[in-house]
């Protein structure tokens, strides 16, 4: 598991709650209608995590399908909670993962570490609405990426607007942009001509971030340039789940999440490339840990071009 990904819950749950049964008002905005094909899924980039199993590179065909332009907003989730009551994992379970660097010091002082990642705090009071714990809201945060929320949360916002998670072929198909096997959703330069294209982190991890991309923490969902096919922060801001279950020994049961985030470094987690990839246990939630939502298209109805 990725150490810029949050550590899974130390304790099992008993899963989420049922799928909320209302609908969202309307039809889905903000998704792009992709045509499917195939395309080279995959890395065997030499930075890649064999233990993450990236490669080998292999044709992999998707159907056409639909997928958010951006990753779910606290603004958008709220709509949601408003909706349906929704409480998720982390209200429920009463704390969240948060990176030690964002919290005050009395609040850091009593939120425990997690041994080998000491820059996680497991933070009481937690949540999406809250996310470095008491004291903390959503000023200014509206259309930043909605974080603490576990796989069932991110589920079941889905489920209300009349979608679903991207399987993780999807995920990776519109990541790439119409770019074939290139490092980043842009290309193969991180920085191409001295420009930050994606939020993660500058500097030494975990003791100093210089933010020269703007940002410490999470930014505006549009704060960066799109893929070529119009997807906003394929790499980097936040992990986002996919509907993919873990195929690594030794973690049964696990979620795929793609993307890395803004606490990704090339020192120690290099995972913002397109074709990397880690996971989490489906309860877990953390501060850098969002999600987008996909749907199916009708299939091209060939009898027509007869």
């Amino acid at each position: 598991m990725s150490s810029c990904c949050s550590p899974g819950r130390p304790e099992p749950t008993t899963g989420g709650a049922a799928l909320p049964t209302a609908r969202a008002a309307g039809p889905l905005t903000g998704l792009l209608d992709l045509p499917g094909g195939t395309f080279e899924m995959g890395s065997e980039d030499a930075d890649a995590n064999p233990e993450d199993l990236e490669g080998p590179v292999r044709p992999v065909e998707v159907a056409p399908f639909s997928i958010g332009r951006t990753t779910v907003t606290t603004d958008e989730f709220a709509a949601f909670v408003d909706a349906t009551g929704w409480v998720t994992e982390s209200e429920r379970l009463g704390w969240s993962y948060v990176f030690a660097g964002f919290l005050p010091g009395a609040l850091r002082k009593v939120s425990p570490r997690v041994p080998g990642t000491p820059w996680w705090c497991g933070v009481a009071g937690a949540t999406w609405r809250a996310p470095e714990g008491p004291g903390s809201d959503l000023s200014g945060r509206g259309d930043h990426p909605v974080v603490h929320v576990s796989f069932h949360d991110a589920a079941a916002y889905a489920a209300w607007a009349g979608a679903r998670l991207p399987t993780e072929a999807e995920w990776e198909y519109a990541a790439r942009g119409g770019l074939e096997q290139a490092r980043y959703p842009w290309g193969d330069e991180l920085t191409p001509g001295g420009e930050h294209r994606c939020n993660i982190w500058q500097g030494t991890f975990p003791t100093r971030n210089t933010a020269e991309d703007g940002y410490r923490g999470t930014s505006p969902v549009t704060a960066f340039p799109a893929n070529g096919y119009g997807l906003h922060d394929a790499a980097g801001n936040v992990w986002e789940w996919v509907d993919e279950q873990w195929d690594r020994p030794g973690a049964p049961g696990s979620r795929v999440v793609r993307g890395g985030s803004y606490l990704c470094h090339a020192s120690y987690c290099n995972r913002y490339r397109v074709g990397a990839r880690s996971a989490n246990t489906p309860d877990s939630a953390s501060g850098n840990q969002g999600f987008r939502v996909a749907a199916d298209l009708p299939a091209p109805d060939l009898r027509a071009r007869r």
